[in-house]
């Protein structure tokens, strides 16, 4: 039998957008990569990738010494983001499941029902900080409105910007942008699912919530791990909303809304570090690298083990 031969045609066709793609990712990662070991601050700005070559003193300053003005107010940060990633990424993924299952089924207005519903996903992330900043003001928001005045749940008006309040000001917009993306993506995963599965269920007499736990999880398993690394990653690098929500470049969100990239842009171009801020950029982008190869290993395990 012929051996069939290689065509390197379709290959030569994707070569530009590869070469293209190639050059614009890699292209400002090396480049923050030789930033973080220049000594670029205000008296070298001027020189830019000329500034004094210092090799790994930026990551040096960065991670052991304890008065680094990059480190003020870092572990707040980090403790902050760590908290924001994690409950931002279940709760949209779960809304998002939850509403997709409600909406995978046949209802007068269903076209307009999920029409509707990705109206938070279409709203820029800039517009849904200064939106929800305002929705946040203590006196005239309309959150202290509806809950004090109009439902009485509250006794008095809280400060929702300050204090451990501020967390959950930041946390709730996020979900409200980030879950029709999820809820349209498991809804195209459901439509996927053999109905004979839950027919043959249904006359088995499975109820409805085992049929949910039994079939629908198991088999969008992939879509939810895969779906969850990427709320990881997108939370992480966060900045928008709370950069709005306290003003541009950040503002002062305080101990419970301040996150890792928010902090990095605003202490960087505050003191001009910009060496030291292009390093811890660089330490993340390692740490996110690694959290995506050990969780997508950790997944094609688990794939394999269910074959």
């Amino acid at each position: 039998m012929r051996a069939r031969k290689f065509d390197v045609f379709p290959y030569l066709l994707l070569l530009p957008a590869v070469l293209m793609m190639l050059a614009v990712n890699l292209t400002p990662i090396v480049q923050g990569l030789y930033m973080s070991l220049l000594k670029l601050n205000q008296y070298t700005l001027s020189q830019y990738l000329d500034a004094p070559f210092i090799g790994l003193e930026n990551y040096r300053r960065v991670l052991l010494e304890s008065h680094s003005p990059i480190r003020a107010g870092l572990g707040f940060a980090i403790r902050n983001t760590a908290l924001y990633t994690l409950v931002v990424s279940v709760l949209a993924i779960v809304i998002g499941l939850g509403v997709a299952v409600l909406l995978n089924r046949d209802f007068r207005g269903k076209g307009l029902a999920r029409t509707l519903l990705l109206l938070p996903w279409v709203v820029p992330s800039y517009v849904v900080g200064t939106l929800w900043g305002f929705m946040w003001q203590r006196d005239v928001g309309i959150v202290n409105t509806v809950l004090v005045d109009w439902l009485h749940l509250l006794d008095e008006r809280p400060f929702w910007l300050l204090g451990s309040n501020s967390f959950w000001a930041i946390v709730i917009p996020t979900v409200w942008r980030a879950w029709p993306v999820m809820m349209l993506i498991f809804l195209a995963a459901l439509q996927a699912i053999p109905e004979d599965q839950y027919e043959a269920a249904t006359l088995d007499g499975v109820s409805k919530w085992k049929q949910f736990l039994h079939i629908t999880l198991p088999t969008l398993k992939p879509v939810i791990v895969i779906q969850f690394m990427f709320q990881v990653i997108d939370n992480v690098y966060s900045y928008n909303i709370v950069s709005m929500m306290f003003g541009n470049g950040a503002g002062h969100p305080g101990e419970w809304a301040d996150l890792l990239m928010p902090l990095l842009t605003r202490q960087s171009f505050s003191y001009w570090l910009f060496g030291q801020g292009a390093a811890v950029s660089f330490v993340m982008m390692v740490l996110m690298l690694l959290f995506v190869g050990i969780w997508m290993a950790s997944f094609k395990r688990s794939m394999i083990s269910e074959e």
